[in-house]
This record gives structure tokens, sequence and C-alpha cells, in this order.
């Protein structure tokens, strides 16, 4: 089993995130998608996931670029933010790991897969490793029921995982 495909994410230091101002090519994008959308806060999600894309996690200064940038408040966008768990609002580890927890998930194994994984790196649900690599998550559903127990690694999906397909998976990122 081969996962070169999943890549580390890059966290822009939270420095470089206090106050945040559109460059050309992100004013770009985000006019590309506002053309989708009937109205400015009907295209606040895509918008996040297109910073949290570009800094990888959402700063306040982020959000408060996106609240003017669209016309809405920051409140607003804070609230939209904080309300759905594919959003961050503090950096992650290289690999955000996250384990689905609802109980199909829990059926095939789920649970022991959450043990020794917070064993193995040493860390409980939203924390990160001492060494930035892994952050480990507990969400609901993954959308893959059929194929658990599942884990998100960054946004690549894993199924019908043992421990020891775990395991594999996790030795094989790079670093």
């Amino acid at each position: 089993m081969s996962v070169a495909h999943t890549q580390p994410l890059t966290m822009a230091p939270p420095e470089l995130l206090r106050e945040v101002h559109f460059d050309d090519e992100m004013e770009t994008k985000i006019s590309e998608l506002l053309k989708r959308y009937p109205t400015k806060q009907a295209a606040l999600l895509p918008v996040l996931w297109l910073c949290q894309e570009k800094w990888g996690w959402l700063s306040s200064g982020v959000l408060k670029a996106i609240a003017d940038r669209l016309d809405l408040s920051p409140a607003f966008v804070e609230g939209v933010t904080t309300f759905y768990t594919m959003y961050h609002t503090e950096p992650t580890g290289k690999y955000l790991v996250q384990v689905c927890t609802t109980l199909s998930c829990q059926l095939c194994g789920a649970s022991g897969l959450v043990e020794h994984l917070k064993e193995r790196f040493g860390i409980d649900f939203g924390e990160t490793t001492p060494d930035g690599r892994f952050t480990l998550l507990g969400v609901q559903c993954l959308g893959a029921c059929g194929e658990g127990p599942v884990v998100q690694i960054n946004n690549d999906y894993y199924t019908r995982l043992t421990v020891e397909t775990l395991d594999q998976i996790l030795d094989e990122l790079p670093e």
C-alpha cells in the first residue's frame, strides 16, 4: 500500500496573517468564485476554503480580509467559520489526521484506531504532536460509512483500516 500522494500541509506563520491583503492572484480567484453565486454571502464557504488552501488555516486577519472583501461583518464570517469543522482557526500539524467516530465506523473498529493513534502520537483529540507533524481530530461522518473505519489525512481518505494498515500509511508519509 503506497501513500505517496498524501503530502504535508504548509501553514503560514501567525505573524504573517495578522493583517491580510489579497494579492492580484487571490483577487482574481475570488472574483471568479463570485460569478458563480447570486450574492457575496453565498460565496463565503468557497472563499474560506480558497484562503485555507493558500495559508493552511484561517487567522483572524484572514477572516477580517474575507469579511471586508465580501461586505460581511467579521462576526458573521467568524461564526460561519467556527460552525464548520473543515475550517481551522489555528495552525495544524503537517498531517491533519481525522478519524470518523460515528456509529458506523465505531462498529467497524474506529475506537481501536483512536486509542492506537492517541498512544502512538502521545496526544488527544484537538492536539498537535510536539514536533508539529500530526494533529489528531475526531470527526463526525466522513461520508464513507460503507467502508469504515475511515481516516482522512489532509485531503486523502483511507478506508477499511486496521491498526496495521494505518501504521503502514503513517510510516510512509513524507517528512
